[in-house]
């Protein structure tokens, strides 16, 4: 099974005034990503709302990202399935699988949870039995859906059983849990590194690919980042993943998850805003922001949109 390398944004979904989908944005956006060095993208996730959208929405959403991206095989879009509904799940797999996109992803149910690792692994082998020429991942997110069972032993009961198991998108801190699936079996399983504010640590025990929500707006700071570990520049990296840090505070100073769409905003793509009951800032917040960011320098390391093209 491929492993991918490289950054892959986690989208936003773009919304209009009245929370509804805007489709017509993706080109648009998958453009942005492609202009900044960004390898692939993992819609309909945390930062793409996916849990607070419907299944004919996700759909839509699938359709709109293969469209623009088919024939580009070296930009791999990836659709979280959801993980409260298995039927759900099914119906979006196979749509996904008929829509051309590379891969799907699954996170574990968190209202009735899986009471073992071997109940979660038995979730992923009907689902990833629904399309089984695409690759399957599971989606680690224990601060969102509370189940954190060790990465390692999830791979442990998958092995052997789901051929087309590619890996773990791995949002979580558990350094351990992620070397020791890095080394399962040889490395024979992808290992997506989730969590921006930790990617340095990260690439030290071998990180080569990374799924991030901040890569949507500052891929530049990521890619300089990552040239700086290369190259054996620890302090600059370091320095680097600082910048990174300073970054995502913002995101809890002004509300969380949804401060993403005001960093789009500034970098020119307006995705609109969070559905409820996730909370979105007011204008006066929204100008106090612009200052925070202005101080970043955010201008220095910040995504710049794709260069027009005329027919």
């Amino acid at each position: 099974m491929k492993h991918l390398q490289g950054l892959i944004a986690a989208p936003f979904t773009p919304m209009n005034e009245a929370g509804a989908l805007n489709t017509k944005l993706i080109p648009e956006y998958y453009r942005l990503l492609r202009a900044n060095g960004v390898k692939g993208a993992f819609i309909c996730g945390s930062t793409g709302e996916g849990v607070s959208m419907t299944v004919a929405e996700k759909k839509t959403v699938t359709t709109a990202w293969a469209e623009c991206t088919r024939g580009d095989d070296d930009f791999k879009v990836m659709l979280l399935l959801g993980g409260t509904c298995l039927a759900d799940c099914k119906e979006l797999a196979l749509h996904a699988r008929d829509a051309g996109i590379y891969a799907v992803s699954f996170t574990a149910p968190f209202y009735f949870k899986p009471a073992s690792v071997e109940a979660l692994a038995r979730c992923c082998a009907e689902l990833a039995a629904v399309v089984p020429d695409m690759p399957f991942y599971y989606y680690h997110i224990p601060v969102l859906n509370g189940v954190s069972f060790a990465m390692y032993d999830l791979l442990q009961a998958v092995d052997g059983k789901i051929p087309n198991f590619a890996g773990v998108k791995y949002t979580h801190e558990d350094f351990m849990d992620f070397l020791s699936c890095r080394n399962f079996k040889a490395g024979k399983y992808d290992m997506l590194w989730g969590r921006d504010e930790n990617m340095l640590p990260a690439l030290a025990i071998g990180a080569k690919g990374a799924v991030g929500s901040t890569f949507n707006y500052a891929a530049p700071l990521y890619h300089r980042l990552t040239a700086a570990f290369e190259n054996g520049k620890l302090e600059k990296a370091a320095q680097l993943q600082q910048q990174s840090i300073d970054m995502i505070r913002l995101l809890g100073k002004y509300g969380g998850i949804a401060t993403g769409k005001a960093y789009m905003k500034l970098i020119g793509l307006d995705c609109g805003e969070f559905r409820l009951p996730v909370s979105n800032m007011s204008g006066a917040q929204f100008e106090l922001f612009k200052e925070d960011v202005a101080a970043l320098g955010f201008d220095q390391f910040k995504s710049r949109p794709a260069a027009k093209t005329h027919s």
